[in-house]
């Protein structure tokens, strides 16, 4: 997948900007639209001396330029959204206008341009909400989110289906576990980083301790999203949906050792907040997570790292990039 003109909605986000630079270096121009939001300049400075890429800052709530980056466009990477499910209980209002609004004025901006375009986008595990069967399939059901996160991807989820059968374009929904590595600005490492830096006696954990999900490296996720975008140029399919996640889990104290050990700090003392609702760290707080990736390994893609390897790397890096002097 070479030589294509590729939109990144969010491309300067975390998943984005790795996506970015994956897409740049196999010689496609890419346009990266962001309105840093959450997304940061810093993440793809070093991209903007490519003569393919081009940075459009745009609001996809009110978007001005979108029409016409559309219409350039072969295939649309739709990850523009508020990351943090912890918003949930102070401003869901966010969820609902950066993940739902922008997506239907993606939508329309497709449906108005007309022509064909394969959209790819980034949902999440969180539409499962607390699923009864663990490994989780695609065909996992009801879908009952416990998170306003949540049921803002699963309303995004719905929109693209219809808009694809309705219009006539394809679109291959991704519901990723726990992505982690560099540029990472939020989740349960860099919040270990953050409280370790501060007081390295003492670490507080939100929860019980033992709420266990996968973690999936950043470079498998991206080679899932690349391996998933090439299948989908050789079937006719209108929507498909892939789950993209490790093949095990890890629990949050598992995760604490890692980091404290990583930082020099291999005797911190734990303190457990005792959680919420059975013990999960916050409300909307999935206890227990992990996806069946069955569907998408039949297509040849596997992932390089377990659980505690993808940690593992993504904390090093992490710890560098929050800990400087």
């Amino acid at each position: 997948m070479n030589g294509r003109m590729m939109l990144v909605t969010g491309g300067a986000g975390f998943i984005g900007s790795h996506l970015t630079e994956r897409l740049l270096n196999e010689g496609n121009k890419v346009t990266v639209l962001d309105n840093f939001s959450s997304g940061k300049i810093e993440n793809i400075q070093h991209l903007l001396d490519n003569p393919l890429i081009t940075l459009v800052k745009e609001d996809m709530k009110k978007p001005k330029q979108l029409r016409k980056i559309v219409s350039d466009s072969d295939i649309i990477f739709h990850f523009a959204a508020n990351p943090e499910v912890r918003l949930d209980e102070i401003d869901p209002k966010t969820h609902f206008e950066e993940n739902i609004l922008a997506t239907f004025n993606l939508l329309e901006t497709i449906r108005k341009n007309g022509t064909a375009k394969t959209l790819v986008f980034a949902s999440s595990s969180t539409v499962y909400g607390e699923a009864r069967l663990v490994p989780t399939q695609e065909n996992y059901g009801p879908l009952m989110p416990i998170s306003t996160y949540g049921a803002s991807k699963l309303a995004c989820e719905a929109l693209i289906a219809s808009y694809t059968y309705t219009f006539n374009f394809q679109a291959r929904i991704l519901r990723p576990a726990n992505i982690v590595g560099s540029r990472s600005t939020h989740g349960v490492i860099l919040d270990f980083i953050k409280k370790i830096s501060a007081n390295p006696e003492r670490l507080e954990i939100l929860g019980d301790g033992h709420q266990e999900k996968s973690y999936l490296h950043v470079s498998d996720c991206v080679e899932a999203i690349m391996h998933v975008t090439e299948a989908s140029a050789r079937d006719t399919q209108k929507v498909d949906v892939y789950n993209v996640g490790s093949n095990d889990k890890i629990t949050v104290t598992q995760i604490a050792k890692i980091v404290s050990e990583t930082m020099g700090k291999p005797d911190i003392d734990y303190e457990f907040t005792g959680g919420v609702e059975g013990g999960g760290g916050w409300k909307g707080d999935v206890k227990i997570m992990q996806l069946s990736t069955d569907k998408l390994q039949r297509t040849g893609w596997k992932p390089r790292y377990s659980s505690e390897q993808a940690v593992r790397l993504a904390a090093r890096a992490l710890i560098r990039e929050n800990t400087r002097a």
